[in-house]
């Protein structure tokens, strides 16, 4: 008997035990992280001191590297060796940039990033050689639309829409031959597919091409499809729907944003000369002082000057047949001689010589007699050459299609409405 209690005190332990063994907490092996280095710019950043900053109004290249501890004959060595790839006289207030330094006590500047743009940026490199490069960010492009409608002006059309005012420039620069903006009217329309880029796929890095767009212009549509007419010279130019260049030998006008404040009217009564008839030779486009001033098409300044009446004033020869004149400029960008092309700043708006308002006095010449340019039929650009007709409209037909897709807000509404 006291064998079978000895025997059940042993089997009545050995179950204890092995319940015990069970009930043990086991301690999940900890593995400590492993720190991902942050990777920038093709260096590793936390192998340095990192100095941000701004470029400020009267700041230089020299005196941003001397105040982070780089002597002046370094600084000189390293502008002589880069100024193939970067001009470090052309720093920008406003513009960020980076230093990396050395991580021990010495602290010594070996890298300064200059920071153009969200996406480009200009690394120059001097701790052991000297080297400039350019570094790219990776950018993601996201296609978009979107459509408005004129009650007042076209910045006001962009603006409600939450658009970039890009847009606006964008289009008076694709429509700037065929649509006169200065006489927008209530009521047209205009519908866009765009781009817009982004870094890391949430940073927004700004607008990038309109593709395709559609103005309404006192009822009549305008199409324009962007289109890359020769794919060794890597350019762009706009075509409508009959594969017809959009662009002209000259701009409608030689400011972007303005009103004509007087036309062409060889009749005129003029209050500055007793309210007398004297002819109006020019078109004038009224802009604030400083607005600048483009050259309406190719050609070389033939003359630069400030002469009675006209005050500052340029004239563009064109070639043997055309040529413009530009007056009343608060001060001119170029010198006889010069050859500019069409977009070009050749000065700024101002009221030398005779002039009651700032405006720019634009006079246009066709065989050595001024004419009105808002009536002459101004010459086309190059044509779309006959192989690229069935390519381009293969390619334009999506863009076309997803152009005619958009609705206008008021039209959805009408449409509601009716319903």
């Amino acid at each position: 008997m006291r064998r079978i209690a000895y025997f059940l005190v042993a089997v009545f332990t050995i179950v204890s035990c092995s319940k015990e063994k069970k009930k043990e907490v086991v301690v999940p092996e900890i593995k400590e992280e492993i720190k991902k280095p942050l990777i920038k710019f093709g260096y590793n950043l936390d192998n340095y001191f990192i100095v941000k900053d701004t470029v400020k109004n009267g700041d230089s290249f020299g005196q941003i590297l001397d105040e982070n501890g780089v002597e002046y004959p370094v600084i000189n060595k390293i502008a002589e060796n880069i100024k193939e790839v970067f001009d470090v006289r052309k720093l920008r207030a406003g513009k960020e940039y980076t230093i990396l330094k050395s991580k021990d006590s010495s602290q010594t500047a070996s890298v300064f990033i200059y920071h153009q743009d969200k996406i480009n940026h200009k690394i120059i490199h001097f701790k052991d050689t000297i080297k400039a490069s350019d570094f790219k960010k990776q950018i993601k492009i996201v296609e978009k639309t979107a459509s408005g409608q004129i009650e007042s002006s076209l910045s006001k059309a962009i603006d409600d829409q939450g658009l970039s005012y890009v847009v606006s420039n964008e289009l008076s620069d694709i429509y700037a031959w065929t649509i006169n903006f200065f006489a927008l009217k209530k009521g047209d329309k205009f519908k866009i597919v765009y781009e817009e880029k982004f870094i890391d796929d949430t940073i927004y890095a700004g607008m990038g091409e309109i593709k395709a767009a559609y103005f309404e212009h006192g009822g009549k549509p305008f199409y324009a499809f962007n289109y890359m007419p020769d794919s060794t010279k890597r350019y762009t130019e706009y075509y409508d729907e009959e594969a017809t260049n959009l662009r002209r030998a000259f701009l409608k006008a030689p400011l972007k944003f303005s009103r004509i404040s007087s036309r062409y009217n060889l009749r005129r009564r003029i209050a500055y000369y007793g309210n007398k008839i004297r002819p109006h030779y020019g078109t004038d486009f009224a802009a604030p002082i400083g607005t600048p001033i483009m050259s309406t098409a190719n050609g070389v300044v033939v003359k630069s000057e400030r002469r009675g009446g006209n005050g500052n004033y340029v004239k563009v020869k064109h070639n043997a047949t055309y040529s413009t004149q530009y007056l009343h400029m608060k001060s001119r960008a170029v010198k006889v001689g010069d050859v500019v092309k069409q977009g070009d700043v050749i000065g700024y708006v101002g009221m030398t010589g005779n002039t009651s308002g700032p405006h720019v006095c634009y006079r246009f010449w066709k065989h050595g007699k001024q004419v009105d340019p808002l009536r002459e039929k101004l010459p086309a650009a190059d044509p779309l050459k006959d192989s690229l007709r069935k390519p381009y409209f293969h390619y334009i037909k999506p863009f076309k299609e997803k152009l005619d897709s958009i609705t206008f807000e008021k039209e959805v509404l009408e449409f509601a409405e009716l319903k």
